[in-house]
């Protein structure tokens, strides 16, 4: 069984089980439950269910495992035959959620 969940603007593919790394939920405590029921599309054992726009009565039940931030990126930018070059890093905020289960 699996869903398409929309998890802060983006679009999820989430089974049972499984870690997930989502964009920085700054009200979510570590520890706490999380509920998403914005569910897009349901699949259970070849039975598959597509919302307009959403499934009703299909939630996701999550656990907040860590606040935690990515690898880093780098952007380097630089003019030839004019010295000039910039470099800048940025490493992006995640958190860190384990599906515990879609409830259908």
């Amino acid at each position: 069984m699996y869903a398409i969940v929309e998890i802060l603007g983006q679009q999820f593919k989430v089974e049972a089980g499984q870690k997930l790394y989502v964009h920085r939920m700054e009200e979510a405590e570590i520890g706490s439950e999380v509920t998403f029921d914005k569910v897009l599309l349901v699949e259970n054992e070849g039975n598959v269910s597509v919302g307009a726009p959403v499934v009703e009565g299909v939630k996701i039940v999550a656990e907040v495992k860590a606040h935690v931030k990515g690898d880093k990126v780098l952007v380097f930018k630089k003019v030839r035959k004019n010295d000039y070059q910039k470099m800048n890093g940025h490493r992006q905020y995640f958190t860190e959620l384990f599906i515990k289960e879609i409830v259908a």
